[in-house]
């Protein structure tokens, strides 16, 4: 589960903490008022990961990386056709007057994408993160509706969870191997 380089680590966890932050606030849309205060806390405690790995990153940025001249256009090449994807589906569903489903949906684009990510960068959490975040977009319709819930409230409790985990995973890692 480790990677080679501790400002991939590092990097990760700012990245998986931000995004976190972002799912965290995604599930705010309409929760049930019992989820605020854990959505509140997640947000905040995905905030001081994505700041302590930032600030780890930069202090190891002149370190080894698995970003190199090979695998750095093909991560812009994933990452872009994530957006694109991503961009695409939702506009769809708004077009077609589902926009209930634009969060599971870029949930599991999101889930998807990190398959490639973790190949490129070696970095074997990140496939249990692509895996995590995918079933969560798979489960977030039937559990939402099975629970009388937003959807927007369960995928984003649940990619944020999974998010926050790995990125306080990424942390720690990087924090041990430094």
């Amino acid at each position: 589960m480790i990677t080679e380089h501790v400002r991939d680590a590092a990097a990760t966890a700012f990245v998986f903490g931000f995004f976190a932050t972002s799912w965290f606030g995604w599930a705010q849309e309409a929760p049930p008022k019992r989820w605020r205060p854990v959505l509140i806390a997640g947000s905040v405690l995905s905030l001081l990961t994505a700041a302590a790995g930032a600030l780890l990153a930069w202090r190891h940025w002149s370190d080894g990386t698995a970003f190199d001249a090979d695998t750095s256009p093909t991560f812009g090449i994933v990452v872009g056709i994530e957006f694109a994807a991503a961009a695409v589906g939702a506009g769809l569903l708004a077009l077609l007057r589902r926009n209930e489903l634009a969060a599971p949906w870029v949930a599991l684009v999101v889930g998807v994408h990190l398959f490639p990510v973790a190949a490129l960068i070696d970095y074997p959490l990140i496939h249990l993160v692509a895996a995590l975040v995918t079933v969560v977009a798979l489960a977030a319709v039937p559990v939402a509706r099975a629970r009388a819930v937003a959807v927007s409230a369960v995928v984003g409790l649940g990619t944020g969870v999974v998010l926050l985990i790995a990125a306080v995973s990424s942390l720690l890692i990087a924090l041990v191997a430094y």
